[in-house]
């Protein structure tokens, strides 16, 4: 089991550590509802370092992550970040992932901590032939997520750039609670806005606690990977492993809007035919309109109880105090308004499908 080099700390803090992903990894501090609420009305910081890191840098950088990802790398420009996927041969899904564009030939891939190995080795493989450079510096890097309405106010004081100014999906390279060259990006998997810390391991308890005492008048709290899945979830972010794996493609999945064809990349063709066609399955969101609580695994069936899908998300939303959840089912019961039932052990619980996100600020 590896540790962050925050694991001591969130021990010390109290927090609840579970395994995840191969890591040592803090589930929940003072309770999944009360750190959901201060994420949305407030700001809270989670510590998600376990997630992988991959430099690609050269003449060829371009190239290769023109190849592997699905979304259309060459409109970046230094500055900006884009939300992509690894498509595999097989229509399927390697892993969902985002793309920094640091300098002119330098990029950094951001991949989920469980896929780190298997994405390396899946990128590796189309390298061979085009000869980008890659470093894997996952094991020297730090990744903080700040995370809330309160997060640029919060935070201000910390750094000489205007986060203000950092408009979504873009991020800047500068000073960050004393310590020089932090990338301070304005993304993450909340919803709720704010930003995404990424710095070495040894600068990481410095920032830490000085985000901590720059917070203090505003509530800062830390936040457990309980709380990071039931945001992510009011949102309707799939996660990798539930939402989408080596068998989902992205247009079942959702995310037809990564997946441009202005280039060549991995299964393109087939994807493409996909798109032209259609798909027999899609990702659908629904809530229960009965008591209940969705959870991954469980059967979607119809009003004569046969099953007609599979829930791949499912919490009950402490935003909305109902149960909601992600799963697939056929193309013609995909629509908004279809009524579905989740098999809640020996019970059907009648469910909406309705469009995303759940939550709405």
């Amino acid at each position: 089991m590896k540790n962050t080099a925050l694991t001591s700390t969130h021990e010390a803090l109290g927090a609840k550590m579970v395994p995840f992903a191969g890591y040592n990894m803090p589930v929940s501090y003072a309770g999944v509802n009360i750190e959901h609420e201060t994420v949305r009305n407030g700001v809270g910081v989670f510590d998600v370092s376990h997630m992988g890191e991959f430099l690609i840098e050269g003449p060829n950088a371009l190239d290769l992550i023109q190849k592997v990802t699905s979304n259309d790398a060459s409109k970046l420009v230094v500055g900006k970040a884009q939300y992509s996927c690894l498509p595999n041969e097989t229509g399927g899904i390697v892993d969902d992932l985002i793309v920094y564009k640091l300098k002119d030939e330098q990029y950094l891939l951001v991949v989920n901590a469980s896929n780190i190995d298997k994405d390396w080795n899946h990128i590796s493989k189309y390298n061979e032939t085009i000869n980008a450079e890659m470093r894997n510096i996952s094991e020297g890097y730090s990744l903080l997520a700040i995370q809330g309405p309160k997060a640029i106010e919060a935070m201000q004081s910390v750094t000489s750039v205007d986060l203000a100014a950092i408009k979504f999906y873009t991020f800047e390279v500068a000073d960050f609670a004393g310590i020089d060259n932090v990338i301070i990006s304005a993304t993450g998997y909340t919803g709720s806005g704010g930003f995404e810390i990424y710095c070495k391991n040894e600068d990481v308890k410095q920032i830490w606690d000085n985000v901590f005492k720059a917070g203090l008048d505003f509530g800062i709290a830390p936040i457990g990977l309980a709380a990071r899945d039931t945001l992510r979830l009011e949102m309707g972010y799939c996660l990798y492993g539930n939402d989408i794996n080596d068998n989902t493609s992205p247009f079942e999945a959702g995310l037809g809007w990564i997946t441009k064809f202005t280039k060549d990349f991995v299964n393109s063709e087939a994807l493409a035919e996909q798109k032209a066609n259609g798909t027999e399955r899609k990702l659908i969101a629904f809530e229960l309109t009965e008591r209940g609580i969705p959870r991954h695994d469980y059967d979607i069936v119809d009003t004569d109880g046969a099953k007609i899908g599979v829930v791949t998300s499912g919490t009950m939303s402490p935003s909305l105090n109902k149960g909601i959840g992600l799963g697939y089912v056929p193309t013609a019961l995909s629509s908004a308004g279809t009524e579905i039932f989740i098999q809640i052990r020996k019970k059907a619980v009648a469910a909406t499908v309705v469009k995303l996100p759940f939550y709405k600020a």
